[in-house]
Formats: structure tokens, C-alpha cells, sequence
């Protein structure tokens, strides 16, 4: 469906649901609502948010930031804001007559306004306004506490400074305590598959993997009628200002402003053959045999903000391992990076210069192979929303990989319940076939291997969900697909 521009709009209803039911509760119990909601770039927070306020039919302002902006432009901005509104503040015109001084009187007049009644207020790029004002954030727990919390108002504070807001509800900070989280992330499978009716599920695990659910890319998908995704990948390709070329740069240079080592890292590990190395091979990358010991340390820093605090890369450890084990390795977060880093970033050149046929060709090259290895965590993510219904998975609270040191066994999917290993599978994701009696064979014996699966079922995991006799599980791409529903 598409919003009130005519850009395309898929799924979200659990975001707006839970944006509804915050403005359900500021206008039954009159009081104040601050939600943070927080996403990277290019998952659509700001549509889906407005979206929200234009289903609500209720008087809000929508005021957004403006990258490296003084505090009187966005004031300005802000005053301005109330008057655009499909659905204006109470005596919109009294409130703008004037461009405040400063937060705390735009914030007394949004104060004014929700004297008539409940009001929304959005304040969109957060971050950007409280980098331009460092007041902003006790300011904002000042009038709250004064006076807006005892008011029909439902702030919503959006970044994607995801960091950032995150730590906006630490403790010590001003606002601790009167925050409401709320994430958006990027569309998932289930969502995908509504964005393109009438996709085989197979097609539409390959398109989300493609597009990792960024709305602008599956919008993009359904707009070129491509029938397949590996058919819009190579059109794509021959456009060096396709979104699929230019949407993570964009997304990227946003949360590495200044080149570092983290995003060095990230290259690394987004490109790597492997598509989840460790920590040797991503130091091997980025730097020369003489400095590796020197980069070490730089390496690990570059990890940790990775992981911990911007969350572009999971660490993952085998199924049972302690967590300060020393056995893990690492992979982007995200599908769609995960996609661009191995088939655009490294070709990105041949696209600038119009020789698109060899960024065409390498996507040709290893596509199938490559995709086997990137749906594994879409699969045991799947899998482990499964467990949610399903009782052959009654008590499993994660699902994992498991893997020996030397890498000679893997196992794709281990689910384990406190106590034991419920289910060991594997996934063979071909476009033809399923899991061959030689392949559940290997299973059965690398099962052996696996802590606590003395009585682990056995599940094969395909596309087209065929698989041999003695296989306990057998699940298909239709299978995994329900899990989104």
C-alpha cells in the first residue's frame, strides 16, 4: 500500500500498534508519554512514525532535525513545523506568531497547545538537535517534569544514532526513568513476502536477503517487475545510482563520518570468502605481517565498538561455549550489508566506470554458494521463533551453530533448552532438492560430537523441505516463513 505521497508502505503493524497504544494511554489517563524510537538509517522510522500520526487523526507537530544545524534553525524549524501539519496544534497560529529562544519556550508553548487536549509531538533526528544544543536533554526533564507529564502529550524522540539513544535511558542522564523504547527495524521476511505477492517463499528469503528489509530496496524490488532477485541484482548492478549500489554508503558514511579502524573491520568482515571470519583472518586483511601485533589491540577496539556499541557485527560462539571462550568468529549483522560488502563495496569501481559486466559476473560466480552460507542465521532465527508454538522445540531458548576448532565439523542449527540440545539440523539451501541420505548420515555422526544431544532429534533444512528417512524435523522455505507470521 502506499502513504499519503504515494511512497510504497509494507507491513510495520506491530510498531504502529505499539505507537497507538502509547496514545491510547496519554489520552484514557491525561497524562505524558516520552517513546525514544530508535533504527538505523533507511529502515523507515520517520515514514512509519508518520504514518502513525496521520492514522491518529490527532492535533501533532512534526518538527526534524537538520545535521549540523545551531539550535535557532531548528527553533525556527520546529515553530514552523506546527503550521504544516495536516492536523495543526490548537491555535497553531497564536503558538507560531513568534520563533521561540529556545527549547524551553517551544516547549511551553507545545504546553499551551495540550491544555485543549491530547497532542503528539515528534521530534525527529533527536540527536542532531541535542548535539546542537547540550542543554536540550535537561531542559526537555525540566518542562517534563514541571509541566508536560501532567499534560495529554505523547513525545516521541527518533534517532538513528542508535548509541546515542540508547543512552539516553542510562542512568545519570536526564531523562532516565520517563523513557519508553521502542525499535524499528527493518522489514522481516513475513513483511517482505506482503511487499511481493504472488514470490515463491525461496524468493522471498532471496530478496530479503538481497535487500536485508530495507524498505526502499524492497519497494524497489516490486518496482522494477523484476520476477526474481538475482534478476534485479544484475539490473542494479549496471546503475551505479540503484539504491541497492548506494543505500548502505549512505547508511555507512553516516555512522563513520571520519575513516577508522572500526570501519576497516566491517569491510573486512563483510567481505571475507568465508562470510564469518575470526579474529586472525580480519587482522590478515587490514594490516601487513609486520604490524599485526601492533594492530592487535586496535583490532579488538574496533570489535567491541562494533558489537557492543553500534551492533553492525554478532559475535558468534559454537552452541555450549562459555562466553569468554576464546572459539568465535564474527559476521555483519545485517543481510543487506552482509550482500553490499561482498557484491557492490569490492566491485564498486567496475560499476563507477561502467563495466558493470564484471561486477555481474563475480555476483554470478558464487551467489549460490554465498547464499547458502548468509540464510543460516534468517534460518536459525526462524527456528528459534518456531519454538515458540511448536512442541518438538518445547523449552529451546536459543539456537545456535557449533562448530570444533579447527573448523574439519560444523553443525548449522543447534537449539538448546537450559538442560540439553533439543535439535541438531542442517541447512543445504539450493534452488533444487533437499538433504540427501549422505548428507543426514553426516549429521547423525557429527550429532555425536555436539554437547548434550544424546537424544537431539534430527531436522534437515531446505527450500523445498524434502529429506530422507530417519529425519526427525524436515522443514522447507514455507516452514520458515510462517515463523514471521
Amino acid at each position: 500500500m502506499n502513504d499519503s505521497s504515494g511512497i510504497p508502505f509494507f507491513g510495520r503493524r506491530g510498531v504502529l500498534a505499539a505507537l497507538t497504544g502509547h496514545l491510547d494511554a496519554v489520552v484514557q489517563g491525561g497524562g505524558g508519554r516520552i517513546v525514544a524510537v530508535r533504527g538505523r538509517r533507511q529502515v523507515g522510522k520517520s515514514t512509519v512514525v508518520e504514518r502513525f500520526v496521520e492514522r491518529a487523526e490527532r492535533p501533532y507537530v512534526f518538527a526534524t532535525g537538520v545535521f549540523g544545524a545551531a539550535t535557532p534553525q531548528h527553533l525556527d524549524d520546529a515553530t514552523r513545523a506546527v503550521t504544516e501539519s495536516r492536523h495543526p496544534l490548537p491555535d497553531a497560529d497564536l503558538l507560531t506568531a513568534s520563533t521561540p529562544t529556545s527549547w524551553r519556550e517551544w516547549l511551553g508553548r507545545v504546553a499551551l497547545a495540550a491544555r485543549s487536549g491530547p497532542v503528539i509531538v515528534i521530534l525527529d533526528e533527536f540527536p542532531w538537535m541535542a548535539a546542537a544544543d547540550r542543554s536540550l536533554e535537561g531542559e526537555l526533564q525540566a518542562q517534563w517534569d514541571r509541566v508536560l507529564e501532567r499534560l495529554p502529550v505523547l513525545l516521541v524522540l527518533v534517532g538513528s544514532d542508535v548509541a546515542m539513544m540508547e543512552r539516553l535511558a542510562e542512568h545519570g542522564r536526564p531523562l532516565f526513568g520517563r523513557l519508553r523504547p521502542l525499535v524499528v527495524s527493518p522489514l522481516d521476511p513475513a513483511e517482505v513476502a506482503d511487499a511481493l505477492p504472488g514470490r515463491s517463499a525461496f524468493e522471498v528469503f532471496d530478496a530479503y536477503l538481497v535487500t536485508g528489509g530495507y524498505p526502499r530496496l524492497v519497494a524497489d524490488v516490486a518496482a522494477t517487475g523484476a520476477e526474481t532477485a538475482t534478476d534485479y541484482v544484475r539490473e542494479a548492478l549496471t546503475d551505479p545510482f540503484s539504491p541497492l549500489v548506494t543505500t548502505a554508503r549512505f547508511s555507512l558514511d553516516a555512522e563513520f563520518p571520519e575513516p577508522q579502524v572500526a570501519s576497516q573491520v566491517l569491510s573486512a568482515i563483510g567481505s571475507d570468502d568465508a562470510a564469518r571470519p575470526g579474529f586472525n583472518d580480519v587482522l590478515s586483511v587490514i594490516s601487513e605481517p609486520a604490524e599485526r601485533k601492533r594492530m592487535e589491540t586496535a583490532v579488538s577496539r574496533a570489535l567491541r565498538t562494533l558489537t557492543e556499541v553500534k551492533g553492525l557485527v554478532e559475535r558468534e560462539q559454537p552452541a555450549w561455549s562459555a562466553s569468554a571462550s576464546k572459539l568465535r568468529r564474527y559476521r555483519v549483522t545485517d543481510p543487506y550489508l552482509r550482500f553490499w560488502f561482498r557484491y557492490v563495496e569490492r566491485q564498486a569501481d567496475h560499476i563507477a566506470r561502467g563495466r558493470s559486466d564484471l561486477a555481474v559476473g563475480a555476483f554470478d560466480r558464487d551467489w549460490s554458494s554465498w547464499r547458502g552460507r548468509s540464510v543460516e542465521p534468517v534460518v536459525r532465527a526462524a527456528v528459534e521463533r518456531m519454538a515458540r508454538t511448536d512442541d518438538r522445540l518445547e523449552q529451546v531458548e536459543a539456537v545456535r551453530p557449533w562448530w570444533v576448532r579447527d573448523g574439519s565439523i560444523e553443525v548449522d542449527v543447534v537449539a538448546q533448552t537450559p538442560e540439553r540440545t533439543a535439535l541438531v539440523g542442517t541447512i543445504k539451501w539450493r534452488a533444487a532438492g533437499g538433504v540427501d541420505a549422505h548428507e543426514v548420515d553426516q549429521l547423525r555422526r557429527h550429532r555425536e560430537r555436539v554437547p548434550r544431544s544424546e537424544d537431539a532429534l534430527l531436522a534437515a533444512i531446505s527450500p523445498v523441505g524434502t529429506a530422507p528417512s530417519g529425519v526427525d524435523v524436515a522443514l522447507g522455505a514455507p516452514d520458515l516463513l510462517q515463523a514471521w507470521r
